[in-house]
């Protein structure tokens, strides 16, 4: 049941995101078209408003049918325990799981929650950009290490680099209601998972192997982002 009211809520965001706004998204190789099927891992890059869940109107109705049944993701204990911005995660997103942004037991309660057929989406970064490029300690977004534990326990399938253009224009954290007629941007990239990690000098797990994946999600973060909205 839970599984088909979040189905339904998805489609609800799709169409009113659909009516309300214009899509500008940057395909790998020019081609409209990934291996929904197949996709396990979604990065989720910028992260700068909890309104990117308007990002769901250019997805397919399939795949949004398969992120119901098999979406796990993080999200900030902080967001979550709000009252109605919880609810409403939570009745869209069954998959969520609180965390804090401390290496903690929540962090292995979320691990513990993946299963061969989930499909993870994470935000690596951790928080949100702020107006200023930086967090709101006044720190530069960077991508945090725990992409790295996922990946070292995925063993086939699809991860997608999803590149944000940024929602500032649409929301500001903290500041109201959303803005209607924007255009969204996005760039993707994707990649078989199993030959990402083979790119990569030592052992899967060690700390350098890590670290070579941090290095090379933090350049692509900063090089891939679409540019203007």
């Amino acid at each position: 049941m839970k599984q088909l009211i979040s189905f339904i809520m998805l489609m609800k965001i799709k169409i009113v995101s659909m009516i309300f706004y214009r899509y500008d998204i940057g395909w790998p190789d020019k081609m409209k078209t990934l291996k929904w099927k197949e996709v396990k891992l979604i990065v989720f890059m910028n992260h700068t408003s909890l309104y990117e869940f308007l990002f769901l109107g250019f997805l397919p109705v399939h795949f949004l049918w398969r992120l119901s049944r098999k979406m796990v993701a993080p999200a900030a204990d902080k967001t979550l325990n709000r009252p109605i911005v919880g609810f409403f995660f939570r009745l869209f997103m069954p998959g969520v799981v609180s965390i804090t942004r401390k290496r903690d037991d929540t962090w292995t309660k979320f691990l513990s929650k993946l299963h061969p057929d989930s499909i993870i989406v994470i935000a690596p970064e951790g928080r949100m950009k702020r107006k200023t490029g930086l967090d709101l300690e006044g720190n530069k977004m960077s991508v945090k290490s725990g992409i790295t534990d996922l990946l070292a326990g995925l063993q086939h399938g699809e991860m997608v680099l999803a590149y944000s253009g940024g929602l500032h224009h649409v929301q500001v954290p903290g500041e109201g209601l959303p803005r209607l007629f924007k255009t969204l941007k996005m760039n993707l990239e994707t990649f078989d998972i199993a030959a990402y990690k083979e790119k990569f000098i030592g052992v899967v797990g060690s700390e350098d192997w890590k670290q070579q994946i941090t290095d090379d999600l933090q350049h692509r973060l900063e090089t891939k982002v679409p540019m203007g909205n």
